[in-house]
């Protein structure tokens, strides 16, 4: 196949580059560098079955030759990004959709959207089942993003329904794993980096609400293979496997021994006391399932952001 990954040089987007190159398929990766690295993808510039672009894709989005498939990956977010990026993040959901989705109907390509679990907002169902509508503040700061992607699903439904177009949605629960940014503020990446740094961890809240942390290779393997599906309907992939932000952060510091200790800040504004995926749809039309648990993966990823912080900025 050849197929076009938007936000490639993103944490995301370079592992699913190299799951594709993997099986011998051509990607041409696409990135604006607004959130993502370069570095990300260095290792692949070489290699000539891959070909990087950078441009925006809130503007008019060609590519040269056939597509077999168009995956957007493009977006700020961790919470951070989108915070101080809520223009564009809600831009690159709605334009850079509908920009994609355009490229894809011209080339006859399957289309697959990156979409969240942030979907569901703060949730009333536990845990989240692809059927659940969610609960979201459209006018809340995390608004920008949550809705930017239940716009995006909405778009990627109307070109299935209208124009008839293969399409897949992704709905993307919290990963981790080796390219994280050292401060992308989120919790396994500032845990991490706070730890092998001597610092205090730092827990908003009571650390009592839950996330599911799934592995990156366990991710793409899911968003692999749901590319490669017919299901048509949203999917959620993550790891079903719930912890309480406090038991990650006391893994992190038996990990690492760090003597950093532990502080408590206020809770952002509309940030949800619990995340756990339901993933029935997942096992049953992918056959997936994630393997890495949690210290496996965080082992890994700490020795990934050991070698960064090693390194001069």
């Amino acid at each position: 196949m050849r197929v076009l990954i938007t936000g490639v040089a993103g944490f995301l987007g370079s592992h699913l580059a190299d799951r594709f190159l993997r099986d011998g398929h051509e990607v041409i990766g696409m990135d604006n560098l607004l959130t993502g690295s370069i570095d990300n993808v260095q290792h692949l510039l070489g290699n000539d079955s891959f070909t990087f672009v950078r441009y925006d894709v809130t503007n008019y989005v060609h590519v040269n030759g056939p597509l077999d498939g168009v995956l957007h990956f493009a977006s700020p977010a961790s919470p951070r990004d989108y915070l101080q990026l809520p223009i564009h993040t809600l831009k690159v959901g709605s334009i850079g959709t509908h920009k994609t989705l355009g490229l894809a109907k011209a080339k006859g390509a399957r289309f697959l959207l990156a979409s969240t679990s942030e979907v569901y907002g703060d949730p009333l169902v536990h845990p989240q089942q692809e059927s659940y509508w969610g609960n979201v503040n459209p006018v809340g700061p995390r608004g920008v993003y949550d809705e930017a992607k239940r716009f995006a699903e909405a778009l990627v439904m109307a070109y299935h329904r209208h124009h008839e177009l293969d399409t897949r949605i992704a709905r993307i629960f919290n990963t981790y794993g080796p390219r994280m940014r050292k401060h992308d503020g989120r919790v396994v990446s500032n845990f991490c980096v706070q730890a092998l740094q001597g610092e205090p961890l730092t827990i908003y809240g009571s650390g009592k609400q839950t996330r599911s942390f799934c592995f990156v290779s366990d991710e793409v393997e899911g968003l692999y293979r749901l590319f490669q599906s017919d299901e048509v309907f949203p999917v959620n992939v993550g790891n079903p496997t719930e912890h309480t932000v406090d038991e990650l952060a006391q893994l992190v510091v038996e990990l690492t021994g760090s003597k950093g200790g532990i502080v408590h800040e206020e809770l952002p504004e509309d940030d949800p006391k619990v995340r756990q995926p339901d993933i029935t749809r997942a096992r049953e039309k992918l056959g997936w399932d994630p393997q890495i648990s949690l210290r496996e993966g965080l082992l890994q990823t700490l020795e990934y952001f050991s070698v960064l912080l090693g390194q001069a900025d």
